[in-house]
């Protein structure tokens, strides 16, 4: 039973994690070769870049509620629910953010990171009594997207390629960079980026179970 449910998510997710990792390869090339700025932002954070990863889990999370619904799997409690913890997540994961800004930039203040990191976990976990097969899904999407970044990132970091990969935030301390690495690399592709891909996607699932449902309960009222 619980092969046939890898198999059945590995199957869900694999065209939503090829688009995302061709999208990833062509955003480095994009951002080595020079091209327009607006598409391929190299600068820390790379915001504002059309070309970019971090709006496909809204559109996935659509994808991914319709998929699962008209395949017999509803959420666990209610769409209403799924909406609602969704919205909570992402209050707790703000939190967590102004959390680890308190820091500094000199990063010395450790237990608040870590009180950030962990508040940030669990509004990815409180997704999960909701919608189950949804938080699976979600998870495993998230993971298959951001472990590619994540090894990217090492050797850009490493090799000093001058990416929005590898650009450290203004006012970012001097260190080596396996620690810079895991400080603006590994730490924020493997929890920060995963809870914000879990949160967008269960907001936008939530919000296409809630309109199928109101749609069938029309369907049957008339």
């Amino acid at each position: 039973m619980s092969t046939h449910s890898e198999t059945s998510i590995a199957k869900l997710i694999f065209i939503p994690a090829v688009i995302t990792l061709a999208i990833t390869i062509l955003r480095l090339v994009g951002e080595l070769q020079h091209w327009s700025t607006a598409l391929f932002n190299p600068a820390a954070g790379g915001g504002g870049a059309a070309i970019g990863i971090s709006w496909l889990p809204p559109i996935f999370g659509i994808y991914f509620a319709w998929k699962l619904i008209h395949a017999g799997e509803h959420p666990d409690t209610s769409a209403g629910r799924v909406l609602l913890f969704a919205v909570l997540g992402m209050a707790l994961m703000v939190f967590g953010g102004f959390l680890a800004s308190g820091a500094g930039p000199g990063l010395d203040s450790p237990w608040r990171i870590l009180a950030a990191l962990l508040l940030i976990v669990a509004a990815t976990a409180l997704q999960f009594p909701s919608w189950r097969k949804l938080f699976k899904v979600l998870l495993a999407y998230a993971y298959a997207a951001r472990i590619p970044v994540a090894i990217l990132m090492f050797f850009a970091i490493q090799g000093n390629w001058g990416t929005h990969y590898d650009v450290a935030p203004p006012d970012f301390p001097e260190m080596d960079w396996f620690k810079k690495y895991v400080l603006i690399g590994f730490i924020p592709q493997m929890v920060v980026w995963i809870a914000f891909t879990v949160l967008t996607g269960a907001l936008t699932a939530g919000i296409t179970a809630l309109v199928l449902r109101r749609k069938k309960t029309a369907s049957v009222e008339a």
